[in-house]
């Protein structure tokens, strides 16, 4: 039971971040050294994926360039000798690996855009990740931790963290069964409730394993919360018919959605990398200790 196929919906504007994505897309924003975007296909090849399909929108083709090979631009590394960028560029994509990039006309919401999908993904069960959700699976990325999950159980699979109860208006929430430690069975999806309507505190995030039977129930969802297709809705006809797991992944998750998200994002990931982690200790101890001084001179 391997999972082949991983779905990326990027047509959204990312409004919350311009006027950097006027031109741009949003998932091409960096985190360090790598756009985000890099980070979710990562993480779907290490949990198996070998087709990428891209689902994209206006002011897009830099997500088209970033995976397209750059002939110029790896003639000119291997001229000056510079072996290890070469090799980080070519290993964008791995061998084996392929994209396929279709084209949504209208931003008609999550739903619409995993519809788009359906005839590059055909009858198998697929993988579903939103690159504004960058997660840090510490031990094991968190597809692998939910592929895991599928073998085990042969069904959908949907990541799910707690969150605060006022903050259930920002998610999909799940009504839920626990079978296991981190494992429940999900009775009940609701989109974005009030807080004093949210069955639980329990909340989707962007990533998802789906039975093809999602995109025939798609065909049929009416439009729901914000006037959009909303794969929760969907999801919710879904349980009709299917066993749906909500999975609490190990890991953390950083909202690159939000501009707060994003910089926690670049200085977890930061205190990480190889090159720079010891440096940028160094330099965020130093900046801390200032503000401690400027503090204590301000009370004295």
């Amino acid at each position: 039971m391997r999972i082949r196929k991983a779905v990326f919906p990027v047509a959204g504007l990312g409004t919350r971040f311009l006027p950097a994505t006027k031109a741009s897309a949003k998932e091409m924003l960096p985190v360090v050294d790598k756009p985000l975007i890099q980070y979710a296909v990562q993480e779907a090849i290490s949990a198996g994926a070998q087709e990428l399909i891209f689902i994209t929108g206006r002011s897009k083709n830099s997500i088209m360039d970033h995976f397209d090979k750059a002939y110029e631009l790896e003639a000119e590394l291997a001229a000056r000798g510079k072996s290890k960028l070469l090799e980080t560029v070519q290993d964008i994509v791995p061998p084996g690996v392929t994209c396929i990039f279709i084209r949504q006309a209208e931003a008609l919401g999550l739903g619409h855009a995993v519809l788009q999908a359906w005839p590059a993904v055909g009858d198998e069960d697929f993988y579903v990740i939103l690159a504004d959700d960058l997660i840090d699976g510490r031990l094991q990325p968190c597809l692998s931790q939910m592929h895991r999950v599928y073998q085990q159980y042969g069904t959908s699979v949907l990541a799910t963290q707690r969150v605060p109860q006022e903050e259930t208006g920002s998610y999909g929430i799940v009504d839920a069964q626990p079978i296991g430690p981190g494992l429940s069975e999900i009775k009940k999806m609701v989109e974005k409730p009030k807080p004093e309507n949210a069955p639980s505190n329990l909340a989707v995030v962007g990533r998802y394993i789906l039975t093809p039977r999602i995109f025939k129930l798609l065909e049929r969802t009416q439009r729901g919360a914000g006037g959009e297709i909303q794969l929760t809705d969907a999801i919710s006809l879904m349980l009709n018919e299917q066993t749906v797991l909500a999975y609490e992944f190990e890991g953390v998750r950083h909202d690159c959605g939000s501009k707060l998200g994003y910089l926690r994002a670049n200085v977890e990931f930061g205190l990480k990398h190889p090159e720079l982690a010891d440096d940028f200790r160094a330099y965020l101890h130093e900046m801390t200790a200032g503000w401690h001084d400027q503090d204590k001179k301000r009370k004295a």
